[in-house]
């Protein structure tokens, strides 16, 4: 929520030390944008525990409550780091339908333990989609 109070601010006075007047239609984009982006950074307040899990080769996710055993597969990819908190992308495996994107908020609070571990993970190279089948012929 700080993030996307940031935004607004920069915004603001951006749109403020302007010496000529914008048109309306800008100024109605940027207070669409403002909005936009205090509605997302609320929408992170009410994001729900999951579990996520590396194997080696796939990343899984699930409920909280499925750790072990979640249920969906797919590919993950870091789209922001603050170093104490990252905005995680989560893509599920094609499965003959919509690929499903999930946006993952994850901070060090809570997870000092395992804070090193998952950061080690998200950034480490991902073996080859055949890798598996070229090493077991």
């Amino acid at each position: 929520m700080a993030l996307a109070g940031c935004v607004v601010l920069a915004l603001s006075l951006w749109f403020l030390g302007q010496p000529v007047v914008l048109h309306w239609g800008r100024a109605a984009v940027l207070g669409l944008v403002a909005v936009a982006t205090l509605g997302l950074g609320a929408s992170l307040l009410s994001a729900r525990p999951v579990s996520l899990r590396w194997d080696e080769q796939r990343w899984h996710l699930g409920p909280a409550d499925s750790v072990g055993h979640e249920p969906v597969a797919g590919t993950l990819a870091v789209a922001l780091d603050l170093g104490s908190w990252m905005l995680l992308r989560f893509q599920a495996d094609a499965s003959g339908r919509r690929v499903a994107v999930a946006w993952l908020p994850a901070q060090r609070r809570g997870l000092e333990s395992q804070w090193h571990a998952l950061r080690c993970a998200v950034y480490s190279p991902r073996p080859a989609p055949d890798a598996d089948a070229a090493a077991n012929p």
